[in-house]
């Protein structure tokens, strides 16, 4: 096995087969383009974790299809899944700065990731996997959105793993519910928590309250929200409230942090792991992507090892009814 599936040795035992539903695409950047899209950053990060992420989604056949599969090979990631449509583009995302830099983001429609088609390779892959990933983004067509509920409905395995990721204008409240309806842990940050609060019209005060009500109201086992660098917060259909802090890093770039995180959460909660060391194996990696240039560059041995033992924590005092004694 090549070196870059063993960057993080937070494993033992078996591999967990992990698949992740959705986009594939360029981000067009004013003087680059790179490839992206959260499913597919979440499944490298899970291959990095010495596990095997399939990669389910669809790219054209035209020069960014072609160069997207290259780059997919050269990152070792296997294309068995990735569908070619000549009928449709390779999705790409137009990106814009303003005078702050401050990103604005032009999400192209009618590509081919929007028209990912179930067949029999996809239900017999579906029947083997232990956790699927999904998002919102690649539901805004009626197609993908038609397989990805196909995929659920043959999906046997321990986790449904919703991260939420809301774009602009490609998103809507019936899309929403109904992949609620039909996951095991929803993954969101804290502006899409809010945001999901005022959508559903939940009408709670507090994140802990907001996860709570979602738990009760959808039969989730989990619920998740990541705080930027203040770290975690997470809630379980058991009572569980636990925070973990983030981690005081130099911050390089944020992208991918927030998949890196997903999939070392997930993978540590189908190790057995607690929900306290499945949010400080979520942190600790996302916290480390954060200080690499793009979504996909390697994690270092030494560098996981030094960050598990880094006492320069950043606290929100607001939840310091949950933080567990071990990090007093």
């Amino acid at each position: 096995m090549p070196d870059l599936y063993n960057e993080v040795s937070m494993n033992t035992g078996r591999k967990f087969k992990i698949a992740a539903f959705g986009e594939v695409l360029w981000d067009l950047l004013p003087d680059a383009s790179v490839l992206g899209g959260a499913p597919f950053n979440f499944t490298y990060r899970i291959n990095s974790l010495d596990n095997e992420g399939v990669m389910i989604s669809a790219v054209g056949k035209d020069f960014l299809g072609e160069k997207a599969l290259k780059a997919i090979s050269a990152l070792q990631i296997s294309d068995r899944y990735i569908q070619i449509n000549p009928e449709y583009p390779t999705g790409t995302v137009n990106v814009f700065f303003d005078e702050f830099k401050n990103p604005d983001y032009e999400i192209i429609k009618g590509v081919a990731y929007d028209f990912v088609t179930f067949n029999e390779k996809l239900e017999r892959l579906i029947s083997q996997v232990d956790c699927i990933c999904f998002g919102t983004l690649a539901q805004r067509n009626s197609v993908s959105k038609q397989t990805l509920q196909n995929l659920l409905q043959h999906f046997k395995g321990k986790y449904r793993l919703y991260d939420l990721n809301l774009r602009k204008e490609c998103y809507s409240i019936e899309n929403i519910i109904s992949s609620l309806k039909t996951t095991d842990i929803l993954k969101l940050n804290e502006q899409e928590a809010n945001k999901l609060n005022n959508l559903l019209q939940l009408n709670k005060k507090g994140l802990v309250e907001i996860c709570t009500e979602l738990i009760n109201s959808y039969r989730l086992q989990y619920c998740v929200i990541t705080l930027e660098e203040r770290g975690s917060l997470a809630v379980s259909v058991r009572g569980e409230v636990v925070y973990t802090p983030g981690f005081k890093v130099n911050l390089t770039d944020p992208l991918g942090a927030g998949d890196a995180f997903s999939a070392a959460f997930v993978n540590s909660l189908l190790r057995g792991k607690s929900l306290r060391e499945a949010g400080e194996s979520g942190n600790q990696l996302g916290a480390l992507v954060a200080t690499k240039k793009g979504a996909t560059q390697k994690i270092a041995q030494d560098e996981l090892n030094n960050i598990a033992l880094e006492n320069n924590r950043i606290f929100d005092q607001n939840f310091s009814n949950y933080i567990n004694l071990f990090y007093l």
